[in-house]
């Protein structure tokens, strides 16, 4: 069954183009925006690591077409328990986005359900998007149709932020709030925290309001104190 989030809660809010830091990754970005906004740009296969904003693209994607009044569908396909019956329920759409495609690897009826469905947005019109860890041909499928319709879409392999793309980022979006990070909070913060860039700047609005409401500056010993407070530090 397909996790049904309320409206507003469907697409977080930084899963938004204009929040996607693109690194390495600026020819892939450019090529998913113009899949959400044209009709006939080619479908696209992002793969890439966890934390290389596959899921990011693709939530975007979804966002963008449907404010340009495109029908769109988004499958989280690891979160969904019946897969062959989530897929096979998709009707209309103008793009389809599936991500995590991995988790229908060696499930029969999963594959062909998507398979058909590959078949049938092509004869609509409908534009297809895929996420995955890995190319198709090492995600362990096991039709051989599928591989091969799946290796005809356009491939980008995303790369993560690197540790020094990361301080960037989240030194000018503190910049943004009045929030001087200086060199020692970032090291210290990056050496017993987790990296991913989202967490990283969910951290830092939480940042923001406290040392809004504490009237402080954010040095190690006031990141240290809100860490420890939700339990994310020990010392």
């Amino acid at each position: 069954m397909i996790p049904q989030l309320p409206l507003a809660l469907r697409w977080p809010r930084r899963q938004r183009f204009e929040h996607f830091h693109a690194g390495a990754n600026a020819v892939a970005l450019a090529a998913v925006e113009a899949l959400a906004c044209e009709s006939d740009a080619p479908w696209l296969y992002l793969h890439g690591p966890a934390g290389s904003g596959k899921s990011h693209l693709l939530m975007a994607a979804c966002q963008a077409a449907g404010e340009a009044g495109r029908g769109v569908q988004y499958l989280p396909l690891a979160r969904i328990a019946d897969r062959a019956v989530a897929i096979r329920g998709v009707a209309g759409g103008a793009l389809l986005a599936f991500d995590d495609l991995g988790a229908i690897a060696g499930d029969r009826e999963a594959e062909h359900a998507l398979f058909d469905l590959y078949n049938r947005a092509k004869a609509e019109g409908a534009a297809l998007l895929f996420a995955a860890d890995a190319v198709p041909a090492q995600l362990g499928l096991t039709l051989p149709d599928l591989r091969s319709r799946l290796g005809a879409c356009t491939q980008f392999a995303l790369k993560p932020l690197d540790d020094a793309e990361r301080r960037a980022v989240l030194k000018a979006q503190a910049g943004l709030r009045g929030i001087e990070l200086d060199e020692g909070v970032l090291d210290w913060l990056f050496a017993r925290h987790t990296r991913d860039l989202g967490a990283l700047l969910d951290l830092l609005d939480r940042l923001d309001q406290a040392s809004l409401a504490a009237q402080r500056r954010v040095t190690i010993p006031f990141l240290r104190g809100l860490l420890r407070e939700s339990g994310r530090v020990g010392s």
